[in-house]
C-alpha cells in the first residue's frame, strides 16, 4: 500500500514539473504571479487568465521560480515582457532577484526587461512593483528565448564623467550608417559615488541638436526624459526603432546625465542562428 502511495505521489510531482516547464516554454508565465510582498496588497486571477494587482507603493507582485530551493538559470532567455490590459497609472518596475531592474513610466501598455549584458544565471523570483497605490491589470508575461548572438561595433570610447549634468559627448551621424532597427546601443558605465549625498544616477540620450529623446527606451524614462541607472550598474542598452535609426543617421547622438561615467558606447547587431546542414 505504501508503495502505491509513493508511486502516486511521484506521478503527481512529475506531472506538476512537466506542466511548469511547458508553461515557461510556451512563453506566458502570468499565472505564476500569485503572491505579494505587502500584506495590504491583493492579487486576483481572472477567468481570462489575466491578473489584477492592487498595489501599495514599492510593495510587489511576486512569482517564484526557484526549484528545490535553488535559483534557476535564465541565461538562454533574452528578455521578459509584461503586457497591461490598460495603460499604467503610476510608475512600474520589473525586478529580477534584486539583480536586474527596469523602470517604466506611467501610461505604458507594456514593459520589457532585457537580460543581455546582465547576469540572470541565478533567478529565484520576479517582482512587479509600483511607485504608488494603483490597480494594475496584467494580461500576459512573456519570456523570450535567445535566437542569436550580438556583434559589437565601437562607436565611442573614452571616460566621460557626467557629474551634475556638467559632462556629455556627441556621436556623429556617420557612425550610424550601418545601424538598422532592432540594433542596440550599449553603454559601458560605472556610477560616480564620490559624493555621498548622491543616491540616484541618470542617463539621457537625445538626437544631437534637439531635445528629443530616443524612442527605443521611451518606456523607461522619467518625466525629464532620463533613464535611471542601478547603483551597481555596469552597462545599459537601448533597442533602436526605425525612427531612431533615421534620426541618428541624420543628427547623431548626444549623451549626458547625472553622476554616471561612460567608458564606451557600442552598436550591437544581432546575428541570427542558422540551421546546420
Amino acid at each position: 500500500m505504501m508503495q502505491k502511495w509513493g508511486l502516486l505521489l511521484s506521478l503527481v510531482l512529475l506531472i506538476s514539473c512537466g506542466d511548469d516547464k511547458k508553461e515557461v516554454d510556451d512563453g506566458n508565465i502570468v499565472s505564476r504571479f500569485n503572491s505579494t510582498w505587502n500584506i495590504y496588497e491583493k492579487c486576483f486571477h481572472n477567468d481570462d487568465g489575466s491578473v489584477t494587482y492592487e498595489s501599495q507603493p514599492w510593495g510587489g507582485l511576486v512569482a517564484q521560480f526557484s526549484q528545490k530551493n535553488m535559483p534557476v538559470d535564465w541565461s538562454n532567455y533574452e528578455s521578459i515582457t509584461f503586457e497591461f490590459s490598460q495603460p499604467t497609472q503610476v510608475g512600474t518596475q520589473i525586478m529580477l532577484s534584486d539583480r536586474v531592474k527596469t523602470w517604466g513610466k506611467p501610461g505604458i501598455t507594456s514593459l520589457t526587461c532585457n537580460f543581455d549584458g546582465k547576469d540572470v544565471s541565478q533567478i529565484d523570483e520576479v517582482v512587479l512593483q509600483t511607485s504608488d497605490t494603483s490597480i494594475v491589470n496584467i494580461s500576459r508575461v512573456s519570456l523570450r528565448s535567445k535566437d542569436g548572438a550580438w556583434e559589437s561595433q565601437i562607436l565611442w570610447k573614452g571616460n566621460c564623467e557626467f557629474g551634475n549634468w556638467t559632462g556629455g559627448f556627441v556621436i556623429k551621424p556617420e557612425q550610424f550608417d550601418n545601424a538598422v532597427a532592432g540594433d542596440k546601443l550599449e553603454f559601458i558605465i560605472t556610477n560616480d559615488h564620490s559624493d555621498p549625498s548622491v543616491s540616484y544616477w541618470l542617463m539621457k540620450t537625445i538626437y544631437s541638436g534637439t531635445d528629443q529623446t530616443l524612442e527605443g527606451n521611451n518606456n523607461e524614462l522619467n518625466d525629464w526624459g532620463c533613464a535611471t541607472m542601478g547603483s551597481k550598474a555596469t552597462s545599459y542598452r537601448i533597442s533602436l526603432t526605425e525612427n531612431d535609426v533615421v534620426q541618428l543617421r541624420s543628427k547623431g547622438l548626444f549623451v549626458n546625465g547625472y553622476y554616471t561615467i561612460v567608458k564606451k558606447c557600442n552598436l550591437l547587431h544581432k546575428v541570427l542562428k542558422t540551421d546546420e546542414t
